[in-house]
């Protein structure tokens, strides 16, 4: 018994379209709404939980008119098709949208951000009372606040000519960076001993940025002026204008809907078909080559974040047509090669004729297997609960990060996006097929909990991360996230379809994306309401860390769909490619 690679391979081009559209989906959507709409980050996360609130209903609907559908392509396969032609369309007319919010915004795109510099927005700062003392207005325009933050004292204790040289200090040296972006953004640093700020030069040292006071000492600990002060305020901005005419939000809502309705019209009948097509023995190795194909259509998604520059902060307010143009033609590849290479009815037989001569089913079997029902015992019942807890459990805790990762590494840690999901994404590629062989060894069970205590471990020292961090260790934690989640998802949905027949694996697929997507329906919103109360965005890691953790607990308990450890012969065998 031995996986047809090539087969699995084809398949997954399926789950590669897909993967691809949710990482510019997760990446992007969250900055133009915060960034260019100007909605909160609770209100952010309400709209981002939409997809799931959609596929909560949608995903098993069309996961069972799927295991229904009779045609001469298949039952999945015209699913797959229609929807990734609407998706596609749907999501490049997003764009249209976007643009128009731009040129609402125009003077702020292009101006160097002059309308801001003087009118008056809140300033949210961690040290702000401090600084500017409770008894004043809590409204500044930005020149004045650096002004405060400059001259280590109240604005109002400044004379005239102390006051232009303040405003200068910011406006000049932000103006210098918006027009040549290899420059330091302005920095400052607060000493909490002494309640004062300092402005900080920036020097260049072995290659690296590196930050100084006025005698020349080191500074670890760098407030970032630009983001600190300018985002919020371009934020307020575009919610000012959103507020005055909501006609292209209204419009970016209805094309974002589309988008989503299409897109769950077709994953659970994508994600299907591997089950359809392959033996139960070996579906947690199948799996892992369509989470493999899955993160390569993410990790192109990223690579292409890096050529467009979408993670860079003077770039907030670009226009994504370019690259929500180039994720719609890596969409398109990926339905051409499904459609050049998959042979649905033709596969699905020949995975039952492998069964029989395998032993896995009699011909009988077989023969009724693809329309059979199966009605599951109480011990079977609980575990199948168990296992979509333990589901929603680790997607509370991933999802989190995943959908509020873009601004986190922009506001907390200043770094690049793109480049940090990469490498989690890339630890993920290379560990699939390794853990799909684990899991034959050991079992699927044994393989979810080392991948959760992986995840757990590694968002928990993500928590102790900041801008002045080594950028090698914050790498290493997300490939071990990578490698976690890796191991998590390559087993836990052939532990679904493991108690399903195969008339109702389109309907189990349902089951476990209602689970996934149900928790993702709430942990945007949850998230974002924390990081609002909070004041900062820095709890996002202690959450997503408990959330994974408590799925150790629940996925303990599970006592069915486990596979049975397989002794191959040659250990060779595992990397047998079927013609």
């Amino acid at each position: 018994m031995k996986l047809n690679y090539k087969k699995t391979l084809f398949v997954g081009f399926a789950f590669f379209l897909i993967c691809a559209f949710w990482q510019a989906y997760d990446s992007i959507v969250p900055m133009m709404l915060v960034n260019k709409f100007g909605l909160s980050q609770t209100l952010s996360g309400v709209v981002m939980s939409l997809d799931n609130v959609i596929a909560l209903f949608m995903l098993p609907l069309f996961g069972s008119l799927s295991d229904k559908t009779k045609s001469k392509f298949g039952r999945r396969t015209p699913y797959i098709v229609l929807g990734t032609v609407v998706a596609v369309i749907a999501f490049f007319g997003l764009t249209f949208a976007d643009n128009a919010q731009l040129a609402k915004i125009e003077g702020v795109k292009d101006g160097g951000y002059q309308t801001l510099f003087e009118q008056n927005y809140e300033i949210t700062n961690s040290e702000y009372d401090p600084i500017v003392g409770k008894e004043e207005p809590k409204k500044y325009t930005i020149k004045d606040y650096s002004a405060k933050i400059t001259a280590n004292k109240l604005y109002k204790d400044l004379s005239e000519e102390e006051q232009a040289k303040a405003k200068q200090w910011f406006s000049d040296i932000n103006a210098e960076y918006n027009n040549d972006h290899s420059k330091p953004e302005t920095a400052y640093a607060y000493d909490r001993a002494t309640k004062t700020y300092k402005v900080l030069t920036a020097e260049t040292e072995n290659g690296k940025t590196v930050y100084k006071d006025a005698e020349g000492n080191k500074v670890e600990t760098v407030t970032n002026a630009y983001k600190n002060l300018v985002t919020p305020s371009i934020s307020a901005y575009a919610h000012e204008k959103t507020t005055e005419n909501p006609v292209t939000l209204i419009l970016f809502a209805l094309l974002l809907l589309l988008t989503l309705f299409a897109m769950a019209t077709f994953r659970s009948p994508a994600v299907a078909l591997m089950p359809d097509v392959t033996e139960k023995p070996l579906r947690s190795q199948a799996n892992a080559i369509i989470n493999l194909m899955g993160t390569a259509g993410g990790m192109l998604v990223l690579v292409l974040g890096i050529v467009f520059k979408t993670g860079k902060t003077f770039n907030q307010l670009m226009s994504y047509t370019p690259f929500i143009g180039a994720v719609c033609l890596v969409m398109v590849f990926g339905l051409l090669m499904f459609i050049w290479k998959v042979r649905e009815p033709k596969w699905v037989e020949e995975m039952e004729q492998n069964s029989v001569a395998d032993g896995l089913e009699t011909e009988e079997e077989a023969e009724t297997d693809i329309s059979s029902h199966k009605k599951l015992t109480k011990s079977e019942f609980t575990s199948l609960i168990l296992i979509l807890c333990s589901v929603a459990l680790w997607y509370i805790g991933y999802n989190a990060v995943t959908s509020k990762y873009s601004l986190y590494a922009m506001n907390v840690l200043h770094k690049d996006y793109n480049t940090t999901l990469l490498i989690a994404q890339a630890a993920a590629i290379i560990s699939y097929i390794p853990v799909g062989m684990l899991a034959r060894k050991i079992g699927r069970k044994k393989s979810i909990l080392i991948g959760v205590a992986l995840l757990t471990a590694a968002f928990f020292g993500a928590t102790f991360m900041n801008e002045s961090s080594s950028g090698i260790l914050l790498n290493v934690l997300f490939a071990l996230a990578g490698i976690g989640w890796a191991t998590i998802n390559v087993n836990s949905f052939p532990m679904v379809v493991e108690l399903a027949k195969g008339g109702d694996v389109g309907k189990y697929t349902g089951y476990y994306y209602t689970a996934s997507m149900a928790a993702q329906i709430v942990t945007p919103i949850l998230s974002g309401a924390i990081m609002e109360l909070a004041g900062s965005m820095r709890p996002l890691f202690y959450y997503a860390a408990i959330a994974v953790a408590l799925a150790f607990i629940t996925m303990i308990f599970v006592k069915h769909g486990d596979s049975k450890p397989v002794e191959s012969k040659k250990i060779i065998e595992h990397l047998d490619v079927g013609d």
